[in-house]
């Protein structure tokens, strides 16, 4: 199955290269999964009439041992993203469900733009725009 989607991605690619050199059609990949916790309850948002999106923050962590490998020497980063829900369905589930602290598995794209802050000064933000939030049990927070 692999080989004859292979087959046939190389004939459109090569009839597509064979007739127009100047219109390059070609696949990408922009996909993003994280696993971690929500850093805030969502808040929703709705700027200058356009449709209403939930955002919420999320932290990942990253550990990882010493050079030594001694089990006592273990280190830790956590990553912040900012998570953007546009789709109707979903942004109303996640504003209503996701809670501060809640384990969550968000996947989505990766996504780059500006906005200005409350002072006017042009920002830079990355953002992870979700497709889909898979909610995962406490299993450490459910028992206490």
């Amino acid at each position: 199955m692999l080989r004859s989607a292979s087959t046939q991605l190389l004939r459109q690619f090569v009839r597509h290269r064979s007739t127009d050199m100047t219109l390059s059609l070609e696949k990408s990949i922009n996909r993003v999964q994280l696993l971690g916790r929500v850093g805030q309850d969502p808040v929703m948002r709705q700027v200058d009439g356009r449709n209403p999106v939930t955002i919420f923050s999320m932290a990942t962590n990253e550990m990882w041992r010493g050079v030594d490998g001694d089990p006592r020497d273990v280190s830790q980063k956590t990553t912040w993203h900012r998570i953007s829900v546009f789709k109707p369905g979903l942004r109303d589930v996640a504003y209503q469900y996701v809670k501060k602290g809640s384990r969550v598995l968000v996947e989505g794209k990766l996504d780059y733009g500006e906005y200005v802050d409350k002072n006017s000064v042009k920002r830079q933000a990355t953002t992870i725009i979700a497709d889909n939030i898979i909610f995962l049990g406490d299993n450490v927070r459910d028992r206490e």
